[in-house]
């Protein structure tokens, strides 16, 4: 029996993002912050995300981007496009650049992740895992056979507050055991950062970042 039948194996990570450019990543930031500051803030998100990946058990970790890597970016991660369209296509374009075995996509909007938060996906024996967003979203996917997320992503409507539930009824209704992560809350307001912030471990860039701008506005 192979591995990935025994569901133990090491998932395939994959991060999909966008590169941090000012005016063109986290513009609900703005106000009360300004187009550079945003894009600092998602920078520093971004990279805790792909540091706690790093620090993640994994067979192969994959940066899906929109844009051009920066010196944001560590070594370890495999860098592909995101393809055309809109994000249920992007997510489910994403996993075909998996090969077989487990994988999970996450996105770059909860740096408060860690590596516990994902100690079990691939290994637990589910067919898929969800991480809803506490915005009714999700921040988190995987497959155990990622061939089967383009017919349960494509359609989805994305960035809405049924997202998450039409995503997670779509995998049941294919049939697979699913197991839910824990809800996390996506950076996309102010407020939210500064909830994020109060959550991330020590040690975290956005926190640092997020702190930095509030000693400046003093």
């Amino acid at each position: 029996m192979s591995a990935s039948r025994t569901g133990r194996e090491a998932a395939t990570l994959l991060v999909i993002a966008k590169e941090p450019v000012p005016g063109r990543v986290k513009t609900r930031l703005t106000p009360p912050y300004t187009p550079e500051e945003a894009a600092m803030l998602a920078e520093a998100a971004l990279t805790d995300t792909l540091h706690t990946l790093l620090r993640t058990p994994a067979r192969r970790r994959l940066l899906v981007l929109r844009g051009t890597p920066g010196p944001w970016l560590p070594p370890g991660f495999d860098v592909v496009p995101q393809a055309p369209g809109g994000l249920d296509e992007q997510i489910a374009a994403a996993f075909a650049h998996c090969e077989d075995g487990p994988a999970l996509l996450v996105g770059m909007d909860t740096p408060q992740l860690t590596p516990e938060l994902l100690s079990g996906v691939g290994r637990d024996g589910h067919d898929a895992w969800f991480g809803p967003a506490a915005d009714g979203g999700f921040w988190a996917l995987g497959f155990a056979d990622p061939a089967r997320a383009g017919s349960v992503v494509r359609g989805v409507p994305m960035s809405t507050d049924r997202t998450g539930a039409i995503q997670r009824s779509r995998l049941t209704e294919a049939g697979l055991t699913a197991a839910d992560l824990p809800v996390l809350r996506d950076v996309d307001t102010a407020a939210d950062a500064a909830r994020v912030a109060a959550c991330c471990p020590p040690g975290s860039r956005f926190a640092a970042a997020l702190a930095s701008l509030a000693e400046v506005a003093r």
